[in-house]
């Protein structure tokens, strides 16, 4: 997870399970660390999330409510005049709020999250940790939220605004708007004590609510030391147990794209040639935009931001294909260092394998879909290879339209971010130990999702759940059966549940 808050006993994760981005925005730097553009997908995974969390006694934190499809300007700035210039706001309407928005922090509440993480950007001109319409109305009330709401770190733009709104929790400080300055508002009169005591009961509601009161309950760490290059103690976290989860969940996340002449899975090749993206201006002499759109390994594990990590190990493509090449006995030719994308071809080479990728990091929006010296590589790599394969790290929507047609281009793979195993997980699908199974949770194409280009009549080149395998398959015998006992009023009649209505 991206980080803890922990205090007096209290675990808060204040990482994922993150269901905020939709993907509404393709080169948004924060749609990495959602699950994809459908909110029924996303909401499968995130109430998955909060269980999975919660079941050892954390308090999961669901991020961020809601509309959050943006870095760009999402924070309010003093520009050259000295003038303030109010943060980006998403404007919808009712119907996308709840078809499409609402959907998964619904899951995440039916699954029990705890706490809820407002957000910074504006939604319809309000901004999000001051919006009563969208935390007391929504959240709060059509869908019986009972944990509390906590900002985005430095999200909070008013005290009294935010008090009234439904936020109760401010991280990382409230000496700007609360403190003391709530403490006056509350014997003014601007705020009621019946809310002050709102916000203290859902806190401690969610303390409880997860058994951190139980004796048993394992004592929260104990954070960073202040200096690490002094001794002091390490907290192991890891659980031995996760391993092989982790792993497979890095080889489930791959999602074999083309293959083409059986190019995969590699048959003990004779040589294997080598190569991978760096970043941009370091060994190529162009010009580079602010944020690279790749990162400097043909390896990408994470996007960066809140919830990015630091493992332990990585298993690195090239060190686990050294090890299968032992075992084969298959000759290595590589080239990891190449000026303006211009790799040569060893011409006995049985394969070429490229590794590219598509870096994306909370703070700042995406430059690109696609970038000049990853395509060019590929592009001149496969007119020197007949048997080009490209694995694709990617974070979130990557185009391969510059070289996808190429008839030496023969296989390609949405690696996403395969965390730590990165190379392990690759030999595995490369060498046929796994037969892929991935399904893409978005369109790849020059525009965001599904429903866009239903609505248009367009046919993307790869859509939304699209992926192969090394099999076929086929259906027989299929049957469906009707639920009986369902409402079938035009409103929901029934209690309010977190979650929103009991009969929806």
């Amino acid at each position: 997870m991206g980080g803890e808050f922990r205090a007096k006993g209290a675990s808060v994760a204040l990482g994922p399970p993150v269901v905020g981005p939709l993907g509404r925005i393709a080169r948004g730097g924060h749609n990495w660390e959602g699950f994809g553009v459908d909110p029924y997908l996303s909401g499968i995974l995130a109430a998955e999330s909060v269980r999975g969390v919660q079941s050892r006694g954390v308090i999961s934190c669901t991020k961020h409510f809601i509309l959050n499809e943006q870095e760009l300007n999402r924070i309010p700035t003093i520009n050259a005049q000295n003038e303030i210039v109010e943060s980006s706001s998403s404007n919808i309407d009712d119907r996308t709020m709840h078809e499409l928005y609402m959907w998964p922090f619904a899951d995440a509440l039916h699954a029990g999250t705890a706490s809820i993480m407002c957000a910074y950007e504006r939604i319809n001109n309000s901004y999000s940790c001051q919006n009563s319409k969208a935390l007391n109305g929504l959240l709060k009330k059509e869908l019986g939220y009972q944990g509390f709401v906590v900002s985005d770190w430095g999200a909070q733009e008013s005290g009294v605004g935010s008090a009234l709104a439904g936020m109760d929790m401010v991280m990382p400080s409230g000496l700007a708007f609360w403190g003391g300055n709530l403490t006056q508002a509350v014997r003014n009169g601007s705020v009621s004590e019946a809310r002050l005591t709102d916000m203290a009961t859902r806190i401690m509601a969610a303390w409880y609510y997860t058994n951190q009161d139980a004796p048993d309950h394992p004592y929260p760490g104990i954070g960073l030391a202040p200096n690490l290059l002094l001794p002091h103690r390490i907290v192991d976290a890891r659980d031995p147990s996760a391993r092989p989860i982790v792993l497979q969940g890095a080889i489930e996340g791959r999602v074999l794209v083309k293959n083409t002449n059986n190019a995969l899975p590699l048959k003990s090749p004779k040589l294997l040639s080598i190569y991978r993206s760096v970043i941009c201006g370091f060994f190529s002499r162009g010009t580079c935009p602010p944020f690279a759109p790749i990162a400097q390994n043909g390896t990408f594990i994470v996007g960066g931001g809140s919830g990015a990590n630091n493992p332990v190990y990585i298993s690195a493509p090239y060190n686990a294909i050294q090890e299968q090449a032992i075992q084969d006995g298959t000759q290595l030719y590589w080239d990891f260092v190449n000026e303006n994308a211009n790799g040569s071809v060893h011409a006995e080479s049985s394969a070429c394998l490229v590794s590219i990728n598509a870096a994306a990091s909370e703070g700042i929006d995406r430059p690109s879909l696609r970038d000049d010296f990853s395509d060019a590589l590929m592009t001149n790599i496969a007119a020197q290879c007949s048997n080009t394969i490209v694995v694709l790290h990617n974070a979130g929507i990557r185009l391969v339209d510059q070289w996808i047609e190429n008839p030496n281009v023969t296989a390609v793979i949405f690696g996403h971010l395969p965390g730590q195993d990165s190379g392990r997980a690759l030999v595995e699908i490369l060498y046929g130990r796994t037969s892929p199974s991935g399904k893409l949770p978005y369109t790849v194409g020059v525009y965001i999702d599904y429903r866009a280009f239903d609505a248009a009549g367009i046919e993307p080149r790869f859509e939304f759940g699209f992926g192969l395998t090394y099999t076929t398959f086929e259906y027989a015998n299929l049957a469906s059966s009707v639920v009986s006992g369902a409402s079938l009023s035009a409103y929901p009649t029934g209690l309010v549940i977190q979650g929103g209505n009991a009969d929806l």
